[in-house]
């Protein structure tokens, strides 16, 4: 005999269903609810930021924000509440941006300024994969996430070398250039050879000296080598992890019209429907 289940138990499902049921018709609906909530909290910091409108109507958009943070809040603890292990979503990607999006508007109660912190619920968007649940998305953002966990230790390294780099070549322009021309300091040094190896080049500190002009042209076009690392490591890790996730094998060749690409598990040729090998 089995035990009725208590009107809480059968709350919590409900809920559950909703909040995580994306393949359900009321998921759907809360889910696209949640996105415009979501997108219309955006705009709202970002307007409150516009000096004339913040004048008019930011008592306005300070209750439109409270209100919006009230309906995340209640969200927050029913998704805790609605699970079997809440300590599992509390600490997750989605939980702790979740945790964030509403922090802000309880943190400025007491510090007014925080409240622009608001919109870090942009994050909150990252839901919208989840929400399409489109198999080649998933698959990509996977290979993504993959190749940059692989290329972390690669990318440390080459930071870590930059990083020397940045300190060695800023204390050379203190003694080359000096006080004179802005170089006041080594940490100021460091500040302009970050700048300029990233081919950022605010122009506030320049070189004056014929020797630090030549060492400033070699920094510069260290920069654009600098720039490309990074880029590379990533990408040739993204390009074997695409070889390792490849569902496309040419093992498999059609012994009537010879299509040698085939999917691993298809059974028959795609161009003449003849029955492939097993190996």
């Amino acid at each position: 005999m089995t035990k009725n289940k208590s009107k809480y138990e059968i709350f919590r499902e409900r809920v559950k269903i909703i909040l995580y049921g994306t393949n359900t018709i009321l998921g759907r609906m809360f889910d696209l609810v949640l996105l415009g909530l979501i997108l219309l909290s955006v705009l709202l910091v970002m307007l409150d930021t516009v000096e004339g409108i913040s004048h008019k109507y930011h008592s306005y958009l300070l209750i439109c924000e409270w209100v919006i943070t009230v309906f995340f809040t209640i969200e927050y603890f029913l998704r805790v509440i609605s699970i079997q292990k809440p300590v599992k979503y509390i600490f997750s990607f989605y939980g702790i941006i979740d945790l964030l999006a509403i922090l802000p508007m309880y943190i400025s109660i007491f510090f007014p300024a925080t409240s622009v912190l608001t919109i870090i619920r942009v994050l909150r968007f990252f839901r919208l994969f989840k929400i399409l649940h489109i198999p080649q998305i998933s698959h990509q953002s996977f290979q993504l996430k993959e190749a940059l966990e692989a290329s972390k230790e690669k990318i440390l390294v080459f930071i870590y070398f930059v990083a020397i780099s940045a300190v060695i070549i800023g204390a050379m322009m203190y003694v080359v250039e000096g006080k004179e021309s802005g170089f006041t300091s080594i940490p100021v040094g460091i500040y302009w050879s970050i700048v300029t190896l990233t081919t950022v080049g605010y122009g506030d500190i320049s070189p004056q000296t014929p020797l630090g002009q030549f060492l400033a042209s070699l920094v510069m076009i260290m920069g654009y080598g600098i720039i490309a690392v990074p880029t590379g490591i990533v990408t040739a890790e993204f390009a074997k992890s695409s070889l390792r996730n490849s569902s496309v094998s040419t093992k498999k060749t059609c012994k009537k019209c010879n299509s040698q690409v085939h999917f691993d598990n298809a059974k028959y040729c795609y161009e003449c429907g003849t029955e492939l090998p097993n190996n």
